[in-house]
């Protein structure tokens, strides 16, 4: 279909191709920068979104402050964990989790003044982690129900009276050097760090508030990704080979993540 084009005001006539073609260049440019930008934003929005989401109901950012896991974590590390386990997914021996300090493990936390406004946000959405509230992190070595003892006479844990070899142990430490012999309560777990030399776990706890022994209703969830530094990223071990022939607790026929 013909378009007719306005007459040039000066001389009656059409404006040439050239200023016909300046026009919509400019108009187009323009609309394709205001189509950028729109898209632009609809995509960090929906990926903030999303990253909230994910950070409220599947997975959440930590970064590691001491050596207590190493080598399995090292000082530094960024992790993921799995928000999913302990409910609705079973927690399990061997699992590295995250839990609150409810019990005051940890010194009290300084008042580092807050961070600005870019922190804030990207902690908020979960592209950064938390450090507002204390954590610990340690691997799950006795259940709900589980007898766990410190040591046998070449120095192994048991558990239900089963020895168990613990290769993701640092290089050179022992099982522990500090003797116990507990039974975790219901709705617990007893837990111990990879570096057990290095480590104030369960262990060195049994005389304070809760004897030692996790709240289950106190773990954030399961680590379960290095996510940084890149060269470290990968899957948290949780090692079940390790406890395939722990026997059930006493008086129990399964064991499960549940309270």
């Amino acid at each position: 279909m013909a378009q007719d084009f306005p007459e040039d005001p000066k001389d009656g006539n059409p404006p040439s191709g050239e200023a016909r073609s300046h026009a919509a260049g400019k108009d187009g440019r323009n609309r394709g920068f205001g189509s950028w930008l729109r898209e632009v934003a609809t995509i960090v929005i929906i990926a903030l979104l999303l990253s909230f989401l994910i950070k409220t109901f599947l997975f959440r950012a930590f970064f590691i402050p001491s050596g207590s896991m190493e080598e399995t974590l090292e000082i530094d590390d960024r992790i993921f964990v799995n928000l999913l386990v302990p409910q609705p997914f079973d927690l399990e021996r061997g699992d590295v989790i995250v839990f609150k300090d409810t019990k005051a493990w940890l010194p009290p936390m300084e008042d580092g003044g807050g961070g600005n406004f870019v922190q804030d946000a990207l902690t908020f959405v979960g592209l950064l982690p938390d450090e507002s509230e204390q954590h610990l992190v340690k691997r799950v070595i006795g259940m709900p129900g589980d007898h766990v003892v410190c040591c046998t006479a070449d120095g192994k844990i048991t558990i239900n009276g089963q020895p168990i070899d613990e290769p993701y142990l640092y290089p050179g430490a022992l099982p522990s050097e500090t003797p116990f012999d507990v039974v975790v309560p219901d709705g617990k777990v007893w837990v111990m760090g990879d570096h057990r030399n290095a480590s104030a776990d369960s262990r060195e706890h049994q005389n304070g508030e809760g004897g030692g022994f996790i709240d289950i209703s106190d773990i954030e969830g399961k680590a379960s990704v290095i996510a940084w530094p890149l060269g470290r990223a990968g899957f948290i071990g949780s090692y079940p080979e390790v406890f395939e022939n722990v026997p059930d607790p006493a008086g129990a026929g399964t064991t499960t993540g549940a309270p």
